[in-house]
């Protein structure tokens, strides 16, 4: 939805919103009728509704679709819809590459999906090191680094409190295994839902708040960034993908005005050191001596960067010079 949002009002992108057919609950509720009428829908989809959209708006120059969709098969219907009946070019936004994520291990499945990124005419990647990874594995039309995602922020941003090593942790924290050996000498706080029954010291539950009010809930110096059951390294499925994607919690913590601890490995580790925005570690073991190195004139200077960096994401700024790069990339 910020992607939208930016698009439409910085560069003039209109919505449209496509319906083929999913249903809330399907693959758990679905009955015989719903079956027969998905596919029916998707063959009017594929046969009717895409052609004729595109027929009935020839003055479409650029098409963005926000990926994945989750079907390859929709992927292409779109794709020949577009090349077929129309001169627009075709442009994804990647939120997930799930042959790096999900798929890691199925060959064919993540074939499928380098196919279905070949069927565009250009795409924005998370970051310098997804797109090599795309590239690397078969993805041959042009591609543009994002740098980060944007954040539609409603709080303001949070101002400099002064220097008191203090971490919050945002996420569902069923998830956030990796507590179970945290141990801080400083304020950490808790933030999400399905907190455990109890914590170690140092550790303090803080709530679960909606996603434009936790912003304004965050006061702490740092928000960490950190994923699996390890504190020595981030590990499993979601933990290895920060290797390659940009977490949407990096966003939250940036665009509220928090510096962020962010594992040393991670593809967004590269822009918090360019831009001086946190620190990186490769341990969490790490964390109490990283926060008492740091003096009170450097994390200033750090809340300074990460204040210009809130009011980018906060206007669209990755988002729209990603894709006004990605459009002159296409007319060369």
């Amino acid at each position: 939805m910020d992607n939208i949002k930016f698009l439409k009002e910085q560069m003039g992108f209109q919505e449209f919103w496509l319906d083929y057919g999913w249903k809330d609950g399907f693959w758990w509720h679905h009955n015989l009728w719903d079956w027969i009428n998905t596919r029916l829908h998707k063959y009017q989809l594929s046969h009717s509704i895409l052609p004729n959209f595109f027929k009935e708006h020839p003055d479409i120059d650029n098409v963005v679709i926000q990926y994945p969709l989750y079907s390859n098969k929709l992927v292409k219907q779109i794709a020949d819809s577009v090349h077929q009946n129309s001169h627009a070019k075709l442009y994804f936004i990647i939120h997930d590459a799930e042959m790096i994520r999900l798929y890691a291990d199925e060959p064919e499945k993540g074939q499928a999906e380098v196919d279905s990124f070949n069927l565009a005419d250009g795409i924005i990647g998370h970051n310098t090191k997804m797109n090599d990874f795309l590239r690397q594995n078969g993805v041959k039309v042009p591609l543009v680094d994002l740098g980060i995602f944007d954040y539609d922020n409603p709080q303001p941003i949070q101002p400099y409190h002064g220097y008191d090593k203090s971490v919050c942790y945002a996420g569902n924290l069923i998830d956030a295994v990796f507590l179970d050996n945290v141990h801080p000498t400083n304020r950490f706080d808790l933030f999400g839902p399905n907190p455990a029954e109890q914590y170690n010291d140092g550790l303090n539950y803080r709530g679960q708040f909606l996603p434009t009010e936790l912003p304004s809930h965050m006061d702490e110096n740092f928000g960490l960034v950190w994923h699996g059951t390890s504190v020595d390294t981030c590990d499993g499925t979601f933990g290895r993908y920060l290797k390659w994607n940009n977490p949407h919690k990096t966003s939250l913590y940036l665009s509220s005005g928090l510096p962020v601890i962010i594992w040393d490995q991670a593809a967004l580790a590269d822009f918090v050191i360019e831009n001086g925005v946190g620190i990186t570690i490769s341990s969490l073991n790490e964390l109490n001596e990283k926060l008492d190195a740091l003096t009170e004139d450097e994390y200033r200077q750090m809340h300074q960067n990460v204040e210009k960096i809130a009011n980018q994401m906060r206007s669209g700024y990755y988002i729209t010079h990603a894709m006004q790069k990605m459009l002159a990339t296409s007319e060369d």
